[in-house]
C-alpha cells in the first residue's frame, strides 16, 4: 500500500499513513482514526491536506560498475538465447549462451558470507 503524509494546519502536525489509494481523508478525525492516534485538542473536523514529500517512483541511475562492486550480475539480452554479462569479472565470459554451461556467470565468486 502507498504511504501518504497528511498535514493539519490547525495543530501544525504532519502524520504519515499507509492506506489504499482510493481512501480520501480530508479531516483530522479521519487521519487520527486511520493512524490510531489521539485527537488531542484539535477539532476532529479540522481540514487536512495530503502533502507530497517525495517523488513517487523516482528513478536513480545505477551504473553497471556499482552492481558489480556489490556482487550483482546484470545480464542484457542481445539475441535469442544470448545475454551479455555487463558486470563480468575476471575469468567470466562476456556473453552467456543458452545451453552453454561454461558461459554461466560465477555466482559463487560474487556471493560471500
Amino acid at each position: 500500500m502507498p504511504v501518504y503524509d497528511y498535514f493539519c494546519e490547525s495543530n501544525g502536525r504532519t502524520v504519515e499513513l499507509t492506506h489504499p489509494m482510493d481512501a480520501d481523508l480530508s479531516i483530522w478525525g479521519e487521519v487520527c482514526y486511520v493512524a490510531q492516534i489521539a485527537l488531542y485538542d484539535t477539532d476532529p473536523m479540522a481540514p487536512v491536506q495530503r502533502v507530497m514529500t517525495r517523488a513517487p517512483g523516482a528513478i536513480v541511475q545505477t551504473f553497471n560498475s556499482e552492481y558489480r562492486n556489490v556482487g550483482f550480475t546484470k545480464l542484457v539480452k542481445r539475441d535469442n538465447g544470448v545475454y551479455e554479462n555487463v558486470t563480468a569479472i575476471d575469468g567470466e565470459k562476456r556473453y552467456m549462451r543458452a545451453g552453454d554451461p561454461v558461459s554461466i556467470p560465477h555466482i559463487g565468486r560474487k556471493v560471500s558470507d
